[in-house]
């Protein structure tokens, strides 16, 4: 199972330079790939369009410090001797503390100004899974499909945590009102290919899936198939066949951080929103599509995820390998072996983003089928 950060390298890349996170580098456009000697390779330098590739460097202070300067002027004689204008690269100077929304470093690196950010996004992927299985009701009852064919299709992008978390709490959301229901998931090794996106869908419909969300891309074409899908295109008839879709809403953690570092206080190492700080949204539900009393169900599920009633991994609600998941120890601390490390089970049920904010659940439950574990 690969980690957070190595999939992360995929969509951008950061590194953090300099003793005390003094300065930071962050790329943006650039793809990662072959080998590096060490030595100055002009072949190398060469094949990289200067152009391609956009250089941020975040500094703590600014020229007036010797320390920062000798980085500052490092940075600009690198961009210049790559023929990258400084119209081109980007330097922020006085940043003195760093949040990575979505990140996982900072609650092993023991630095007070650096800082992680997620949310509980999986209790909004539970309450999709929730509108899903009323759907499934919906067919059950109507005949359109039998109990023991209620089965769902999930397209992921990688086959850990947080996609593993995503996937099974849509899936505990369905199961909570329709209990006969499976699951087959198909991953696409990319957090965006909508050709492989669609592939990973029609798969799944082929193999009588339905439902599905994905993971990934929030507009990508669909098979004309008659089914409640989450992945939409922008055509009315799709649209009319789009479930609610969970997201992040940033702007409550923006708030927080903005408002303590103008009030002295201390921004947490890792912070988690949730349902009740607005951090988790649906989307409106589709009348086009949603069963009867789905709104008033969710609702009610809402609150009790709210007031913490209800927990997603109950583990009450779930078996693994026919068992009971009793005790589960966690990588919590992400080293590079993946080792186990944290104890995440008590009190009947899995705590999913207590012990740092980034998801850890990596659970292969019952009633969940992986088609492929390439990724």
């Amino acid at each position: 199972m690969k980690s957070f950060n190595e999939h992360a390298f995929s969509r951008r890349q950061f590194v953090k330079l300099g003793g005390g996170s003094a300065v930071a580098l962050v790329f943006a456009g650039c793809a990662s790939g072959g080998s590096s000697t060490g030595s100055d390779s002009s072949a190398s330098d060469s094949s990289s369009s200067a152009t391609s590739i956009k250089p941020g460097f975040i500094t703590l202070h600014d020229e007036n410090s010797t320390y920062d300067l000798n980085f500052i002027n490092a940075a600009k004689e690198a961009c210049q001797e790559q023929d990258i204008s400084e119209d081109t690269y980007m330097l922020k100077t006085n940043v003195p503390q760093f949040c990575h929304s979505t990140g996982t470093k900072a609650h092993t690196e023991g630095l007070d100004n650096y800082h992680n950010a997620f949310a509980s996004i999986y209790e909004g992927r539970y309450l999709a899974g929730v509108a899903a299985g009323m759907k499934l009701n919906e067919m059950i009852d109507s005949g359109k499909i039998t109990a023991d064919q209620a089965k769902m299709g999930y397209v992921g992008a990688y086959t850990y945590a947080e996609v593993i978390s995503g996937y099974t709490s849509f899936y505990l959301g369905a199961k909570s009102v329709c209990p006969s229901v499976t699951m087959e998931v198909t991953f696409t090794g990319s957090w965006y290919d909508e050709t492989a996106e669609k592939e990973g869908a029609t798969k799944l419909i082929n193999d009588g899936a339905s439902s599905f969300p994905s993971t990934q891309t929030p507009w990508v074409p669909l098979p004309p198939v008659k089914m409640p899908a989450f992945p939409t295109s922008p055509t009315t008839e799709a649209r009319r066949m789009h479930a609610p879709t969970p997201r992040f809403n940033w702007v409550p953690y923006y708030k927080f951080a903005i408002r303590a570092v103008m009030d002295g206080s201390t921004i947490d190492t890792d912070w988690t929103g949730t349902l009740s700080t607005g951090s988790v949204e649906l989307t409106d539900l589709n009348s086009y599509v949603a069963a009867d009393g789905t709104q008033d169900k969710l609702d009610e599920v809402n609150s009790k995820l709210e007031d913490g009633s209800l927990h997603v991994f109950d583990t009450s609600t779930f078996t693994v390998k026919g068992a009971k998941l009793d005790s589960y120890k966690a990588d919590v601390d992400t080293d590079a072996n993946y080792t186990p490390d944290t104890e995440v089970v008590s009190d009947g049920y899995f705590h999913e983003s207590e012990y740092r904010s980034a998801p850890y659940f990596d659970v292969q439950i019952d009633g969940i089928e992986l088609l492929d574990t390439a990724f």
